[in-house]
C-alpha cells in the first residue's frame, strides 16, 4: 500500500505495515504504530459494505463478551474496501477446554424474537446465501443453504443423476429429523473450523473471521468435525457448559455435509468422495 493509501486510514503514527497471513480471501497486514499494532484486511475494487457481515458478527461477539478482534475502523480507500481490527497476539499453546467453554458462551446468546437468520447475507468467494429472517431453522438451513448448494453443484456438472437422487433422500431425512428437534436461534460463528480460532499469548482462546447468523448451535459443531483441530476436551467442556440433546451426533452429520458441499462448489470434484460418503452415512 502506498503512502497516500495509508494516510487515509483512521489511525496516526504508522511506523510499519507488513503483509501477514489472512486467509484465502483478503490481503492482510500488521500495522505497527506508536500506540500499538493493528490488523488490516483489504479487498481491492470492492465497496465499503464488503465487510458488513463480518463487522456485525464481531460487534455481536463483543456484546456477548466473547473474545475476538475489536473493530477499529472500516470503509473504502481509493476503491478498496478495508477493515481495521485490534491485533491479537498469538501464543504457542492453549486449553481446548477453555475453547469449548467460549463457544458454549457464544451459543448461549439467542435472537430475542426467536427468529432464525441474520440482517445481512453471507458473501463467500464462490457462493452467497441470503439470511433473511425466518420462523424455522429448516427455512434457513435446508431451503436457503442446502437447496442452493444442490443447484450450484448440479449446474456445475458435479453430480450424476444417482448422486442427485441420493441427495434428495438425504434432504427428506434432514427435514423429518429437524421437524422433531427443538432448534433455537443461537448466535453462531458460521464458519467454525480450526483456522478461525487461536490461542492468545496468555493462553486465552479467541474467535475471528465470523460468518454470523442465528441458528441451531449444532451447525457450528458440524464445522468443527470436518477438518479437525478440536479435541475431545473441547467437546466435553462444551457439553458440560451447554449439554446437547439426544441424537446430536446424527444431526451434526447434516452440518458436516453442508460444509463439504460448500467445498465441492468451491474446489470441485476433489470433494465429491467426501460428500458422497457423508450422504451415505446419513441415510444408513
Amino acid at each position: 500500500m502506498n503512502k497516500d493509501w495509508q494516510s487515509q486510514l483512521p489511525i496516526d503514527n504508522i511506523q510499519e505495515m507488513k503483509p501477514v497471513s489472512g486467509g484465502d480471501v483478503n490481503e492482510a497486514y500488521r500495522i505497527e504504530t506508536t500506540n500499538g499494532p493493528y490488523f488490516l484486511l483489504v479487498q481491492h475494487d470492492r465497496s465499503d459494505d464488503f465487510y458488513a457481515a463480518e463487522i456485525a458478527g464481531l460487534e455481536a461477539f463483543e456484546a456477548a463478551d466473547v473474545t475476538a478482534p475489536v473493530v477499529k475502523g472500516h470503509g473504502q480507500i481509493n476503491g478498496d474496501a478495508y477493515l481495521l481490527l485490534s491485533y491479537l497476539e498469538e501464543g504457542h499453546s492453549g486449553n481446548q477446554r477453555e475453547l469449548g467453554k467460549l463457544v458454549a458462551k457464544l451459543h448461549s446468546h439467542h435472537e430475542p424474537h426467536g427468529k432464525f437468520g441474520f440482517h445481512l447475507p453471507y458473501h463467500g468467494s464462490d457462493i452467497t446465501f441470503e439470511n433473511g429472517w425466518k420462523d424455522t431453522w429448516i427455512n434457513i438451513f435446508v431451503e436457503q443453504r442446502l437447496d442452493q448448494l444442490r443447484d450450484e453443484i448440479v449446474n456445475r456438472g458435479l453430480w450424476s443423476k444417482e448422486e442427485l437422487s441420493l441427495f434428495e433422500k438425504v434432504r427428506e431425512k434432514i427435514i423429518k429429523t429437524l421437524e422433531n428437534h427443538n432448534s433455537k436461534p443461537s448466535l453462531l460463528h458460521g464458519d467454525l473450523w480450526a483456522g478461525n480460532y487461536m490461542f492468545l499469548s496468555n493462553g486465552e482462546p479467541a474467535l475471528f473471521d465470523p460468518s454470523p447468523l442465528y441458528g441451531d448451535r449444532e451447525f457450528d459443531l458440524g464445522a468443527t468435525k470436518v477438518f479437525g483441530g478440536f479435541t475431545n476436551e473441547f467437546y466435553d467442556a462444551y457439553n458440560e457448559a451447554l449439554p446437547l440433546s439426544k441424537g446430536s451426533d446424527d444431526r451434526i452429520k447434516f452440518y458436516e455435509l453442508y460444509l463439504l458441499m460448500v467445498h465441492l462448489v468451491k474446489f470441485g470434484s476433489m470433494y465429491a468422495g467426501s460428500v458422497n460418503r457423508t450422504m451415505t452415512e446419513i441415510i444408513q
